[in-house]
């Protein structure tokens, strides 16, 4: 059957990667070994899946929305066992490969409209991040969500974005990737970013961990405002100049100033004051009803 007659459709976001020496920068930043399991989002006509199956990995399973590529995927790959496929939408359906094993590695070329529920459901988020993490992950994405993934404090594209992926993964660029490499050619330049989660036993305390998704939401919200404002709702002033003073910034700067261990200095310095407090039988809301301690669930920040 194959895939004659079938063109692009604006509304999945597909955009076919044709580039041949870009697709070779993705399979060899995978690094893919004899004991990886692929998960491929968005194969399309199946480009970057014929790479993928010319590794050494163990298994390839992928995930289309497109019903109209569905046999043809299946047709062209028919005669290769470490092929599986399911057609559905990736946000919802299970990720685990057909035996119910979960994939080590994940390599795609994301949709551009779905990058950020994709990003949380496959990193996650400080307060709940995905467990078991994949062991790497090389995403095609807009350049400009990968700006903001690796950028740094103080510049135009830091957020709160930038402070979560880089306190959960250790992002790096891999290639830029310009509208001609694809067929038919988007309007936004593209990049290939690698994206390596961090092990568990080097991620934050899940108190922690909540307390700085929680500092994001509530000051990245208004990241024009100075954080003297945007944090005078959790303590008096005088104790969030002390806090500031020990976690190393100052509250008349803004919160793309921060570096994302700064965050984590001030969730920490929130937390053990919280605690000092319970312990002494006063209690000064912090807004998020948990202490350094604590191991009770919290709101799902966006």
């Amino acid at each position: 059957m194959g895939f004659q007659g079938h063109q692009a459709r604006k509304r999945f976001g597909q955009h076919w990667l044709k580039d041949q020496t870009v697709l070779e920068r993705i399979v060899a930043a995978a690094a893919l070994q004899p004991s990886d399991r692929v998960l491929e989002v968005g194969p399309g006509r199946g480009a970057l899946t014929e790479r993928l199956l010319s590794s050494p990995a163990a298994a390839v399973h992928a995930v289309e929305l497109d019903r109209d590529l569905v046999d043809g995927l299946r047709d062209r790959f028919a005669d290769d066992q470490r092929f599986s496929l399911r057609q559905g939408d990736v946000l919802e359906l299970p990720l685990e490969l057909e035996d119910g094993l979960a994939a080590s590695k994940v390599v795609a070329n994301i949709p551009y409209y779905i990058t950020g529920p994709l990003l949380d459901r496959l990193v996650g988020r400080l307060d709940r991040p995905v467990n078991p993490p994949y062991q790497r992950l090389v995403l095609l994405v807009q350049k400009e969500v990968a700006e903001r993934i690796r950028a740094r404090p103080g510049h135009s594209s830091f957020s709160a974005l930038s402070v979560r992926m880089q306190l959960m993964a250790h992002c790096t660029t891999v290639c830029p990737v310009p509208p001609r490499c694809f067929q038919p050619p988007p309007k936004v330049q593209s990049e290939v970013i690698q994206i390596d989660p961090l092990p568990l036993d080097r991620r934050l305390p899940s108190a922690t961990a909540r307390r700085v998704e929680s500092l994001l939401k509530q000051t990245f919200l208004s990241r024009r405002k100075m954080l003297r404002n945007t944090l005078a709702s959790l303590a008096p002033e005088s104790q969030l100049q002390a806090l500031a003073a020990a976690a190393g910034f100052d509250l008349q700067q803004r919160p793309q100033e921060l570096a994302p261990q700064v965050w984590v200095a001030l969730a920490r310095g929130l937390n053990q004051g919280i605690d000092a407090a319970s312990a002494d039988g006063h209690d000064h809301g912090d807004g998020t009803g948990q202490g350094e301690s604590s191991s009770g669930g919290a709101g799902d920040p966006t």
